[in-house]
């Protein structure tokens, strides 16, 4: 009988957890993203930009900066346009996204990337690409939303 008890206790508790966590994911939502970014690299690199972040039908301004290093040549010029996700207001945009790999290209390109900030926000970005640029590097970005 006391085993009963328990068992339900359990059970509830578990019910009740499952059901906070899926309460505060459902409440996350997704906007879109653009931006241009320039790079310029010799070894070292810089990234900078600008561009929009629209959420609950709202435009707000972003600036994007940041550096990379490794093997890191030339400069170029990118349009990424693409989707924030798991994002509760438009500040969860503003954080640190880190990326590994690698790529280049002459002329035009194309560039398709994922990444996450620390306070989860997820972009899905596509992108094309203008310059000569080759890189097998690590580089992240800073995205500010102002």
């Amino acid at each position: 009988m006391k085993n009963s008890s328990t068992i339900r206790s359990v059970a509830a508790a578990v019910i009740a957890a499952a059901g906070v966590s899926f309460a505060g994911s459902a409440h996350a939502d997704s906007g879109t993203i653009s931006f241009s970014v320039y790079k310029a690299a010799f070894f070292v690199g810089g990234t900078g930009g600008e561009g929009t972040l629209t959420f609950h039908g709202r435009r707000y301004p972003i600036t994007v900066g940041g550096i990379s290093g490794g093997l890191a040549f030339g400069a170029s010029k990118t349009n990424f346009h693409g989707t924030v996700r798991h994002i509760r207001r438009a500040q969860d945009v503003t954080g640190v996204y880190g990326a590994a790999g690698g790529g280049g290209a002459l002329g035009k390109g194309a560039q398709m990337i994922v990444m996450t900030n620390e306070k989860g926000a997820e972009l899905e970005l596509s992108g094309k690409q203008v310059g000569l640029q080759v890189n097998a590097d690590l580089s992240g970005i800073a995205i500010t939303v102002k």
